[in-house]
């Protein structure tokens, strides 16, 4: 027969050790913010390497899409994210290998059972080119529609033309801001800056050396910067006819990874993320970009590679 004071001795024995005992491993929880980093390489010119310029941020299982290069759907396919669950576009300049997939990448979507409103964002003239692409395709759209009972894409992307800075899009998780930065000869051209919940993210847009790029990113957890690896432009420019006025553009509209630096010094930043490199399909190593940054910003640095993941916080 089991005494009450033996009774007592196991239950204050148990007690002990289950204070004792280490914590349950809890399952960590599951990250609400990345980037993904589609298509690193700058320019239009379509390789076997780096794919063309687009970014992704998810927040909380919400995908905004940051530039629609040639190959955007086939990165976030690669990338595990459903084309039809794109809800946010932004284009930062109407130059091509920023917006030659913009209509196709909403029309992939529709194809895979896009059924709900994709919001698009862009310069001045991302309304007319939408509806330029809808009658464009128009036969096509038209005839699945009678032909295989699809919704009319015609109705689900919703344009918006971009005039001046300021914010964008608030969302209850996202806030978006454009900011207006120069890229010669185009002036309609806006980096965009993402306040998540887990920390503010800053894409440049292609853009010469703007020293106010750093006030816009101020304190942000994440800049993602275009390069220009200047030793090597005399290399990129020698493969095309015209490479004077190549290289003339590529000097005074983008900025130098060692310039880049210069930016993300003055604007602080936790963690700068170089990428719509160029050139971006030759041999250029990541510490020769690295190396050109840290001349100005002693902080973290990341060459941004395909289809790489960046969680936040950093």
């Amino acid at each position: 027969m089991i005494e009450r004071r033996d009774i007592l001795k196991v239950m204050v024995g148990s007690a002990a050790a289950a204070l004792a005992a280490p914590a349950i491993a809890q399952t960590p929880a599951k990250p609400r913010t990345k980037i993904v980093f589609l298509g690193t390489k700058g320019g239009p010119r379509v390789g076997l390497g780096r794919s063309n310029p687009a970014n992704l941020v998810m927040v909380n299982d919400t995908p905004f899409v940051i530039d629609c290069g040639m190959g955007v759907s086939h990165q976030l396919v690669s990338a595990g994210v459903p084309l039809e669950s794109v809800k946010y576009i932004f284009i930062s300049h109407h130059h091509s290998d920023h917006n030659l997939e913009y209509g196709n990448l909403v029309y992939n979507g529709w194809a895979a059972g896009l059924s709900t409103p994709v919001h698009s964002f862009g310069p001045k003239g991302l309304e007319a080119m939408t509806k330029t692409f809808w009658e464009l395709n128009k036969f096509d759209v038209e005839t699945r529609i009678e032909d295989e009972g699809r919704p009319d894409p015609r109705q689900l992307l919703i344009a918006k033309d971009i005039t001046e800075d300021g914010v964008v899009l608030q969302t209850p998780d996202v806030k978006v801001t454009a900011f207006r930065t120069p890229h010669p000869p185009i002036t309609d051209n806006f980096a965009y800056k993402f306040e998540t919940p887990d920390g503010v993210i800053v894409f440049s847009s292609d853009t010469n050396y703007n020293p106010k790029l750093a006030e816009f990113a101020k304190g942000a957890d994440v800049l993602v910067h275009e390069a220009l690896y200047v030793p090597w432009v005399d290399r990129l420019v020698t493969r095309v006819k015209n490479g004077a006025t190549l290289k003339k553009h590529l000097l005074e509209s983008h900025t130098s990874a060692e310039d880049v630096g210069r930016i993300a010094d003055a604007a602080n930043v936790k963690l700068l993320v170089l990428s719509h490199l160029v050139p971006g399909d030759l041999d250029v190593t990541e510490e020769n970009w690295t190396d050109e940054a840290k001349k100005h910003f002693s902080g973290r640095i990341i060459v941004a590679n395909d289809l790489m993941e960046l969680k936040l916080p950093v």
